[in-house]
């Protein structure tokens, strides 16, 4: 009974990490994201004001 319990309590705790894990990894994901999109729509605006000849 006592060795049912403490796999029960195993299984349940890797449950915990892993949806821990998971979100701290989907978490970063999202960041990453969102910085590669801005860098993107950066990179793109630069090279359309560089080309039009559009000066200050």
């Amino acid at each position: 009974m006592g060795r049912i319990l403490l796999i029960v309590a195993a299984v349940v705790l890797a449950f915990f990490l892993l949806g821990s894990l998971l979100g701290f990894v989907f978490g970063l994901l999202k960041w990453a994201l969102i910085i590669g999109l801005v860098a993107v729509v950066v990179t793109f605006a630069v090279k359309l004001f560089r080309s039009s000849g559009i000066r200050g």
